[in-house]
C-alpha cells in the first residue's frame, strides 16, 4: 500500500508577481502533487490588477484551499503533515509577520508552523529596491531556517517568454522542497 503524498502548502501574498503563485499551482497540478493553498486578502486585489483570473480560478488549481483568516485550518497545525511551504510571491509585510512570529493570518501562521516543524519554507520575497530593514528581515528569516529565494531569473536557458522566466524561478523553489520537475533546462556547463 502506497503512503499518501504529503501536500505542499502554497501561500500567495499581495506582493506584485501573482503569476508566481498561479504558475506554481499549475506546475504542481501537472506533476500530480497535492497543493493546499491560502491566498491573502491583498493577493486577491493583486490578482485582479495583474491577471485576468479571479480568486476562484486560482483556488480551483489547488486540491484544498483555505480562507485567509481561518486560523483553525489544517495547515495551522504542526500535526498536519506537509512537505513544506512556498510563499510565492512573498510581500515584505508577510516576511515581517513570519520573521517576527506575528501570525495574525493563516498564511503567516502556516509559515510559522512550517519553520517550527523544521520543514522547508521558501520565500519568494518580492520588493525592489531593498532598504536595510528589508535585508534585516530576510537575514532573520534565514536564521530561523527559511530559504530566501527572490524571483530573480537566470538567462542561461535562453528564455523566450515571461512564463519561461517564471518557471526557472519556480523550478529553483521546487528544488528546495524536493520536488522533481522539468520546468527549465538546467545548466550543464558552458
Amino acid at each position: 500500500m502506497n503512503a499518501p503524498v504529503e501536500p505542499l502548502v502554497i501561500g500567495i501574498s499581495g506582493a506584485s508577481g501573482a503569476i508566481f503563485g498561479v504558475e506554481l499551482l499549475k506546475a504542481l497540478r501537472s506533476l500530480d502533487l497535492p497543493a493546499h493553498a491560502v491566498i491573502s486578502a491583498a493577493a486577491a486585489r493583486t490578482l485582479a490588477v495583474e491577471t485576468d483570473l479571479t480568486v476562484k480560478d486560482v483556488e480551483e488549481l489547488a486540491d484544498v484551499t483555505y480562507a485567509p483568516d481561518d486560523i483553525g485550518a489544517a495547515i495551522a497545525s504542526g500535526s498536519f503533515l506537509t512537505r513544506g511551504m512556498i510563499v510565492a510571491p512573498c510581500s515584505i509585510k508577510t516576511l515581517s509577520g513570519i520573521t517576527n512570529g506575528y501570525a495574525d493570518t493563516l498564511l503567516v501562521r502556516a509559515a510559522d508552523v512550517t519553520l517550527k516543524e523544521r520543514r522547508p519554507l521558501v520565500l519568494l520575497v518580492r520588493e525592489t529596491p531593498l532598504h536595510k530593514g528589508h535585508l534585516d528581515l530576510m537575514a532573520r528569516a534565514a536564521d530561523l531556517g527559511a530559504i530566501i529565494l527572490p524571483p530573480v531569473p537566470a538567462f542561461y536557458h535562453r528564455p523566450q517568454t515571461i512564463t519561461d522566466l517564471v518557471h526557472q524561478v519556480l523550478g529553483k523553489a521546487l528544488d528546495h522542497v524536493g520536488v522533481e520537475h522539468d520546468l527549465f533546462q538546467r545548466w550543464s556547463g558552458g
